[in-house]
């Protein structure tokens, strides 16, 4: 009896694929988006901390006179200008107000913006402008920081 027309030639095995990957890969893949997805969360959180560094820092200004308050409210928002529109930090007067209502939906009125366009040229001890005014440009400082960082 001959048995060798039975017989099958050697037979390559097919190539190992690529799908479904073993679990190490999809370990490293969890671990890369998390590390994204960290990423993500830690620039947020570094964007949103500069909204609330200023705003700490305009809660903080406690002067009982409307002069310098108005100093260092103009101080914050110059510094925001510093980092958010360098081309701002040169302007001043008038078109130092009509820079920051450009930039936000809050209006501000002819006297608050003259305390904040005069406010480093004026003495301390003036009463042409009391708490009202100050407080009115702290609303206005606090909307412009709002919607600009």
């Amino acid at each position: 009896m001959d048995n060798l027309p039975e017989l099958r030639d050697i037979h390559i095995p097919e190539g190992v694929s690529v799908f479904p990957p073993a679990y190490g890969w999809w370990l490293i893949l969890l671990i890369l988006l998390l590390i994204v997805f960290l990423f993500k969360l830690f620039k947020e959180y570094r964007y949103r901390s500069k909204k609330r560094y200023a705003l700490r820092l305009l809660n903080n200004i406690r002067e009982d006179n409307a002069i310098d308050n108005a100093r260092e409210m103009s101080e914050i928002l110059r510094r925001i200008c510093v980092l958010k529109y360098p081309q701002a930090t040169v302007i001043f007067g008038q078109k130092w107000v009509d820079f920051l209502k450009a930039h936000t939906s809050q209006n501000l009125d002819a006297k608050t913006s003259s305390l904040l366009i005069n406010a480093p040229y004026i003495p301390s001890s003036t009463t042409k402008y009391n708490m009202d005014d100050a407080e009115t440009l702290r609303r206005f400082c606090e909307q412009w920081i709002g919607e600009n960082l």
